[in-house]
């Protein structure tokens, strides 16, 4: 007589009811990081934003309500938490604006989310109706949107005012929104450009002096001091040799 127990399939029968749980617990864990990380930069949104005091490891102290600056400099370790950082950055790059907003909508969609699993739909339902849902908005909002020409100078300085309103500098706007437009349209051909590669645009830090003294600069500019204190400090029509190999004494052993 061979006996057979029961004991095995009820403990599996009870792991596979136990692992039915754990997606639930992952999505809903993943929604709660991904909500913070919004939450920490939700009231940095809009005209009304308030700036955040960001001190990084090295002491170096900065204000700033942009969203992708603000959370490169957040210790972020879930993984969750981490795309949302991500989705900033790419924004930045992309757009270079917009980066605190598509957080702050990405946050709210999450929550959404939650709210609708809580009550059965499916994920993929609900994945299904956002990818709907952003195709009918991006419909909308193309009907919505004036077309601006890269040569229309006077639309683009006043779009780049706009986008200042809500920076630290905004009471600068009238002179930065011009050089902004002005150094783009140095960069890229008005006839068939539509995209701008800001890395052909520098950016460059002079300790002393006031905002007002920026100025645009069509040309190359050089941080190293001269090596005579007489030397030239601006030269027009210069001749520039490529050179690829080092022209520097060579090191000793």
């Amino acid at each position: 007589m061979v006996a057979f127990s029961g004991s095995g399939d009820s403990k599996q029968a009870t792991n596979a009811y136990k692992d039915k749980s754990k997606p639930a617990e992952i999505r809903k864990s993943n929604i709660s990081a991904a909500k913070a990380v919004a939450d920490a930069i939700r009231t940095s949104l809009g005209p009304k934003g308030m700036d955040k005091m960001i001190q990084s490891a090295n002491g170096e102290v900065a204000i700033t309500n942009d969203g992708a600056t603000i959370l490169k400099q957040m210790n972020v370790i879930h993984p969750a938490a981490k795309m949302l950082v991500e989705l900033s950055n790419a924004q930045d790059v992309e757009a270079g604006d917009g980066t605190t907003s598509v957080v702050v909508i990405a946050g709210a969609l999450l929550e959404a989310s939650e709210k609708l699993l809580q009550k059965g739909i499916h994920p993929t339902g609900i994945s299904d109706g956002f990818q709907k849902a952003a195709a009918k908005s991006i419909e909308i909002i193309k009907n919505m949107a004036t077309p601006i020409l890269l040569t229309d100078r006077e639309s683009l300085v006043k779009s780049a005012s706009t986008a200042l309103n809500s920076k630290v500098v905004s009471q600068q706007s009238s002179l930065l929104a011009p050089l902004a437009v002005d150094a783009v349209l140095k960069v890229v051909d008005p006839a068939k450009d539509t995209n701008v590669d800001l890395k052909d645009i520098k950016v460059i830090k002079k300790l002393g002096g006031t905002v007002e003294d920026t100025k645009l600069v069509d040309g190359l500019v050089f941080t190293q001091k001269s090596s005579n204190v007489n030397g030239p400090r601006k030269i027009e029509k210069a001749k520039i040799g490529l050179i690829q190999f080092c022209i520097s004494p060579p090191k000793t052993d």
